[in-house]
């Protein structure tokens, strides 16, 4: 059956009477109805009435190759002629996992070694809080069980990766955390920062706060840290400079794991494979997902560093954990392609040298001075552009959240998708963006800023 038989009405109605969308207040949802993305070239999708979209969020932070790869394609299809799939349970395993694992170790941290295969970011976040947790007690430690997390983080959206994120609505509806987990204050200087603090002294103080938390509950209490190397969904907040070495020196102090959930920052988007390697943080797990495919199938992986996977091998026995997905062969394809797009074509490079610089200078340079805008920030590609109603005093608009949302609404009138989180408008691109593509993305946002600016107003 293709959707082609049926009208866009008729598609917002099937969807709005069978499919429940994540993250989603379905009541508004079904009284708008839904935009029906239908197809996609390079770095544009289109809608079932014909309208093209720049995406500057590729897709949801993944599509980092771009739309339309053939080569992708055609990677899927000979896998699936081959072996569409079998598992890795019974002592067995498939060639293309083999072969993405000794891929990824090349390209991770030179202590990284090792990759647990799951289907989302959740599930490798899952996965890294077990493991860590399992480590300690195989190292005779197993009182040690508390993880230090952040306010405002996203590390996905099972129960275990809910508990170990920061976002307060989310907690609401969790009706039972997984315990033993504490969070603290990220480092958001725009809202965070006392009045003369620089940046580098909010980086410290930010970071302390980790340290706070490791005395209080006691070194020999705490497994691990876990973060995101810029917070992603909770509104891409880049630390300062001073943050992450102070990260690590503390972990390193009180022996305390350091997990990082590079789900959004692998593959590229910082200007280097790994956030870890842009950021030189050491960190003994790497989440990874999303760009590891480029959206074109689902796949994650962590990696696990050689402190971990020493003793889960020499003394673990059994690990109990596992997915029926666990290196489908399949998406073991389809990224080991997209690696190769990624490297081929130089984007990583084109990313740390040309197109992330450009777009904080043009993002700066194009919409820095708007009424509506009290900052904008970026790494690499990835930004964001705090919206205010007054510059000066940055003051927000009420209720909260509400004139980022108008702004939203805007871009994609204006041919863009950007997302709106609090009051905060972010983008990340696909990595084969241009110069040309991002002067095209600011002319775009100008014009929803100027929009949105009169009917806020």
């Amino acid at each position: 059956m293709s959707y082609q038989n049926f009208s866009n009405a008729q598609m917002q109605a099937m969807d709005a009477a069978h499919h429940l969308h994540p993250f989603t207040d379905h009541a508004d949802l079904r009284a708008a109805g839904s935009r029906i993305i239908t197809r996609a070239d390079g770095a544009y999708v289109y809608d079932a009435l014909g309208n093209e979209i720049l995406d500057a969020m590729a897709g949801l932070w993944c599509v980092n190759a771009g739309y339309g790869r053939k080569e992708l394609v055609e990677a899927a299809r000979a896998q699936m002629e081959e072996l569409p799939y079998y598992n890795s349970f019974f002592r067995c395993t498939t060639p293309t996992p083999v072969l993405l694992a000794d891929r990824l170790a090349r390209i991770a941290p030179g202590h990284i070694n090792q990759v647990f295969y799951g289907s989302s970011g959740s599930e490798a976040n899952d996965t890294a809080l077990r493991l860590v947790r399992h480590y300690w007690a195989l190292e005779g430690k197993p009182e040690k069980t508390i993880v230090i997390s952040r306010q405002w983080a996203y590390h996905g959206s099972t129960i275990a990766a809910t508990s170990l994120g920061g976002m307060a609505a989310m907690h609401g509806q969790l009706y039972g955390a997984v315990p033993n987990i504490r969070h603290v204050m990220c480092p958001y200087a725009f809202e965070l920062a006392e009045p003369g603090e620089s940046d580098h002294d909010f980086g410290l103080r930010a970071a302390r706060t980790v340290e706070d938390a490791i005395v209080e509950a006691g070194p020999d209490n705490v497994a691990a840290f876990i973060g995101e190397p810029i917070q992603g969904a909770g509104g891409v907040k880049i630390p300062p400079a001073s943050y992450w070495p102070e990260i690590q020196r503390i972990c390193d102090k009180y022996d305390v794991l350091l997990m990082l959930d590079e789900v959004i920052t692998g593959y590229g988007r910082t200007g280097a494979w790994f956030a870890a390697q842009s950021m030189d943080i050491r960190p003994d797990t790497i989440t990874t997902a999303k760009g590891l495919t480029s959206g074109y199938q689902p796949l994650s992986a962590l990696l696990v560093g050689d402190r971990i996977a020493r003793t889960l091998v020499d003394k673990g026995g059994e690990f109990f954990h596992g997915y029926t997905y666990s290196g489908h062969p399949v998406a073991c394809a389809v990224a080991l392609a997209n690696l190769e797009i990624i490297e081929r074509e130089g984007l990583i490079e084109r990313v740390r040298d040309d197109t992330g610089p450009y777009l904080g200078e043009a993002l700066s340079a194009g919409i820095g001075d708007h009424a509506l805008v009290g900052e904008v920030r970026s790494f690499g590609l990835v930004a964001a552009i705090e919206i205010v109603r007054d510059r000066e005093t940055r003051e927000r608009f009420e209720p909260a959240g509400h004139a980022a949302t108008v702004i939203r609404d805007h871009a994609i009138d204006n041919g863009i998708m950007m997302r709106a989180v609090g009051d905060t408008m972010i983008l990340s691109p696909p990595l084969i963006w241009t110069r040309q593509t991002i002067d095209e993305a600011i002319d775009r946002i100008r014009s929803a800023l100027d929009a949105a600016a009169k009917e806020l107003r």
